[in-house]
């Protein structure tokens, strides 16, 4: 599959290494090329300087033949709006959010987007620790 990842923070460098390592051929657009420092030695995609939120950007990653588009930054609104792009004029077929506001993913989620908020993630996750905890001590 061909992948185009927008944020090269943790998460999506992490991404990007796993998805390379399994074989797929993986972009990384981010606007600070500080950021693909991250990516480990052994990366074996494309590193590529630009704004996400920019067609022509968005055309240099390859979108017009991508796969999956996945945007990672730390900003619900560039997320979303890249994954717009992305969806509704280059038509890539499965594009994913992340997006930390609950109340926001919950609203794109609705309106068509493939979306995750690590916050609620987190909470469950923590939840389920807890209860789990709260298990064993009741044994």
């Amino acid at each position: 599959m061909k992948i185009i990842i927008m944020g090269c923070g943790r998460v999506g460098a992490r991404f990007a290494s796993l998805m390379d390592e399994d074989g797929h051929e993986v972009t990384v657009l981010d606007n600070d090329t500080y950021s693909f420092r991250r990516l480990p030695a052994s990366f074996g995609g494309t590193a590529l300087f630009g704004n996400g939120i920019d067609e022509e950007a968005q055309k240099r990653a390859g979108i017009e033949e991508a796969d999956i588009f996945v945007a990672l930054t730390q900003g619900d609104n560039r997320n979303v709006m890249s994954c717009q792009i992305a969806k509704h004029i280059f038509n890539v077929p499965r594009v994913m959010c992340r997006i930390y506001d609950p109340l926001r993913e919950e609203m794109y989620s609705v309106l068509g987007l493939e979306t995750i908020s690590p916050t609620k993630v987190f909470a469950q996750l923590l939840k389920e620790k807890i209860e789990k905890k709260e298990e064993k001590a009741e044994d």
